[in-house]
């Protein structure tokens, strides 16, 4: 039996869909498949704006200010995702361990994928490998996967341009 631990691609997902939020229902569903969930979800009308709020509250365990209100903020928000964990077979490819109820809706699953992720990301990995991007004015989120567990910023692109910007304060310092 494959044991889905969630983790780094819930993070992944989440600080995608918060970085670049889809236009429609369809684009987070796709976004879904492009991160390695494989479920189809019933379609209910106002899926598009709860998971807008699913993001939306899970952007406030990014931006806690210390690792306890980050603990309080994450546990809150898997307590009330809480889903009793299931079996399936869903997609063909062999018995798996879900952390939600099979027919639950997309903005549910995620709430619970993502809060249940994020815990394990920081769990294992660290209580900081979570925030912005530290390169200003930037604020895309920056989950942190490297070995070394000091990526500041969202892309090479950002910490380029800070790494320029901090040579040419210096350089114009006396």
């Amino acid at each position: 039996m494959h044991l889905n631990p969630y983790g780094e691609y819930a993070v992944l997902l989440a600080a995608s869909l918060a970085d670049d939020w889809p236009a429609d229902r369809a684009g987070i569903e796709q976004r879904t498949r492009d991160f390695g969930m494989t479920m189809a979800f019933e379609k209910t009308a106002d899926d598009h704006p709860r998971v807008r709020e699913v993001i939306d509250a899970w952007l406030k365990v990014v931006d806690a200010e210390t690792h306890e209100h980050r603990a309080m903020i994450l546990n809150a928000q898997m307590a009330a995702a809480a889903a009793f964990p299931q079996l399936t077979d869903h997609d063909g490819e062999g018995w798996h361990l879900h952390y939600r109820d099979a027919v639950q809706s997309l903005p549910a699953v995620l709430e619970a994928v993502i809060s249940v992720g994020t815990a394990l990301h920081l769990a294992g990995r660290g209580m900081h490998r979570l925030g912005r991007c530290a390169a200003s004015p930037c604020r895309r989120v920056v989950v942190d996967v490297t070995r070394n567990g000091r990526q500041r910023y969202c892309s090479v692109r950002c910490a380029n341009r800070d790494a320029v910007r901090r040579h040419r304060a210096r350089s114009a310092s006396p």
